[in-house]
């Protein structure tokens, strides 16, 4: 079969490449190269195609940096192969890269791929031993001025293995919240569809927002952070100022919205005459709805007075988990204290000491012990000089630890602790 040549890339051959990149995943040969990225650099970079007649036949797409130029694609169809149209294409294409002064091309190729003649006849050796990383950057350009807009920010991916101890919340979060959300696919698999909208609710001081911080930063996804005090003083008022914000979250592909406190703008309605918050509580609660018809956002409203909320927030349909976070048990407490112990006397401290007399700790009063017992041992050291022992730890003791303790009024109180876990038998939902 004769009649095929070769010339530059035009925009109207964009159906041709999608044929031929049709034709190659449909042998489950997946390219190391997106489509979008291939489209892109036909484009902006450097492409060649070989034409039968008006028929694209083959493609081959590159991209230059410095002296480094890349294979991006490269296609035969099925029907034309054998015929050395793919060393033709290469030969071209390097050709085109030629004045960027390229001292290497190099190619990346799946490990099933078994044409590879176009890259041997042009002089490309195989590489042993390498190993090929990837890793996708969850914001892209177009949706950082809307994410810096709305103060919103991608967090450090350790987030998540840094919340210490509240195993059996992190595994519910992990399962309930995590799984469904970050593999899609295997979710509508098996007939799961990913929450939307969650409440966090407990006692102050539990960790609720570290948890919403932590779900974000396991997705990988923009964390959004909505501040009704700040919104409160818009001109169009809190209701509109509310409304536009969500108006421009939904220009981001993934997003974790977080809102505090929601108890100050969703309290119950009711009363005569009614409160200015009445209509903020409405507008909120258009808002899900329109919320969760998108994919790849979720919503985490966070509560320490649960009761307050108004009920039709919590009805089935508006949010799909009602989630408690309460006070860290022994193992979360453990591990809390190993967390802000010092390493160079983590080894003289009893732990088991300060788990049993922290009791009753939220994680916030537990860091509050901590750093005062650091602080307490580091003016002993800088001020009472003559009572330290040459011997002595460099660093806070257990004793240390144990007076920081019984010095600390606990955030949530007997009282506080007994309703929430009344709350948890009436209004959990997991």
């Amino acid at each position: 079969m004769t009649g095929w040549r070769i010339r530059d890339f035009h925009a109207d051959d964009l159906d041709g490449i999608l044929r031929l990149w049709q034709e190659v995943t449909a042998t489950k040969t997946e390219p190391v190269y997106g489509l979008s990225e291939v489209l892109a650099s036909c484009q902006k970079d450097h492409a060649v195609v070989a034409m039968h007649g008006d028929d694209v036949i083959g493609a081959a797409v590159g991209r230059a940096a410095h002296a480094q130029g890349w294979i991006v694609f490269l296609a035969t169809a099925q029907s034309w192969q054998s015929q050395g149209i793919g060393t033709a294409m290469l030969a071209a294409l390097e050709s085109k890269m030629a004045p960027h002064g390229l001292t290497k091309l190099s190619a990346l190729m799946p490990e099933t791929e078994s044409r590879v003649d176009a890259f041997l006849n042009r002089g490309f050796v195989v590489k042993k031993q390498l190993s090929y990383f990837e890793r996708e950057i969850p914001v892209q350009r177009e949706g950082l001025k809307a994410l810096g807009e709305l103060g919103g920010r991608v967090l450090p991916r350790d987030l998540w293995a840094g919340v210490g101890g509240m195993r059996a919340e992190k595994e519910l979060l992990e399962r309930r919240l995590v799984m469904p959300l970050a593999e899609p696919d295997l979710a509508e698999q098996f007939g799961v569809v990913p929450p939307k909208a969650v409440v966090l609710f407990g006692p102050p001081g539990t960790g609720k927002t570290t948890f919403a911080k932590a779900i974000a930063s396991r997705l990988e996804w923009p964390f959004v952070e909505v501040f009704p005090s700040r919104l409160a003083g818009d001109p169009k008022g809190l209701a509109g100022a509310l409304r536009e914000t969500f108006l421009k979250i939904s220009e981001l592909e993934h997003a974790v919205v977080f809102i505090d406190e929601v108890e100050e703008i969703a309290a119950q309605r009711g009363g005569e005459p009614p409160s200015p918050l009445q209509g903020v509580t409405n507008e909120l609660l258009k808002i899900i709805p329109a919320f969760r018809e998108r994919p790849g956002r979720l919503l985490v409203c966070a509560t320490n007075f649960i009761r307050a909320l108004d009920s039709a927030l919590l009805r089935h349909g508006r949010f799909d988990y009602v989630i408690p976070i309460g006070l860290p048990d022994a193992a979360a407490r453990a591990a809390i204290w190993a967390g802000y112990v010092p390493a160079p006397v983590a080894g003289t401290v009893d732990f088991g000491e300060l788990v049993a007399a922290s009791e009753g700790f939220s994680p916030a009063d537990i860091e509050y012990a901590a750093r005062r017992a650091s602080q307490e041992a580091l003016e002993r050291a800088l001020f009472n000089a003559d009572t330290v022992h040459v011997d002595a730890p460099s660093g806070p003791r257990t004793e240390d630890y144990l007076e920081a303790i019984r010095a600390t009024r606990t955030t949530v109180s007997p009282q506080v602790a007994a309703e929430f876990l009344e709350d948890i038998e009436r209004l959990a939902r997991l």
